[in-house]
């Protein structure tokens, strides 16, 4: 393992993904309960849409003043609808968003880091469509079978099947987020989350040098 030019150790930056109804937070849980630092991406999008100076200035140039309220509220309403309505646009968006999240995420991690955190976990849907799983050093896809998948969003967000399988096929199949994942974790039921956790967790603690 590579080490930083004083020899000290390395906090390495771990990624989470995982198709809809997977389960990613109740793993990302498991991961806190061991006291290791999750940056919960989705969430830190919202905050930074309404709190990033450059982030909302660009939103603006492609949505217009429309994509804020007059009190600086990011309007999500309008945003969406313009943004599903014209692909171009959504692209954009995405082109401006992901990458401010990555350099929050990437500044966060740092931060984590000096207070001497091992490893810190970064939880995302998106992570290998916006192609930030590249500035990893580890990442874990959680799997779960189709069915109990629809069943868990369905009670969750307390929608139609339908509609939940028209998510799951906007989404990067299940297999191909496989491929390029470091380690597995199964979320069936039938195997244990916490032992896969740990025995995961024992391996990036080794990893990291300290």
């Amino acid at each position: 393992m590579k080490t930083q030019p004083n020899d000290s150790p390395k906090a390495l930056r771990v990624g989470i993904t995982g198709g809809i109804g997977s389960g990613k937070t109740t793993v990302c849980k498991i991961f806190e309960t061991l006291g290791v630092p999750v940056y919960y991406a989705d969430d830190w999008a919202k905050w930074l849409l309404n709190n990033d100076p450059e982030l909302k200035a660009g939103v603006v140039k492609i949505f217009g003043e429309a994509a804020y309220s007059p009190e600086g509220e990011y309007n999500r309403a309008h945003v969406a609808r313009e943004a599903f309505a014209n692909p171009e646009k959504l692209n954009a968006l995405n082109a401006l968003a992901h990458p401010a999240v990555e350099r929050h995420a990437q500044a966060w991690h740092l931060e984590a880091a000096a207070k001497g955190a091992p490893y810190t976990l970064k939880e995302a849907a998106l992570m290998i469509e916006s192609g930030s799983y590249r500035h990893l050093d580890f990442m874990m896809v959680v799997t779960a079978p189709e069915p109990l998948r629809i069943s868990r969003v369905m009670q969750r967000d307390q929608v139609p099947e339908e509609q939940v399988r028209l998510r799951i096929a906007r989404q990067m199949p299940e297999h191909e987020k496989i491929k390029l994942a470091d380690a597995v974790i199964i979320n069936d039921g039938n195997h244990s989350l916490v032992q896969q956790v740990w025995t995961i967790h024992q391996k990036l603690w080794g990893k990291s040098g300290f």
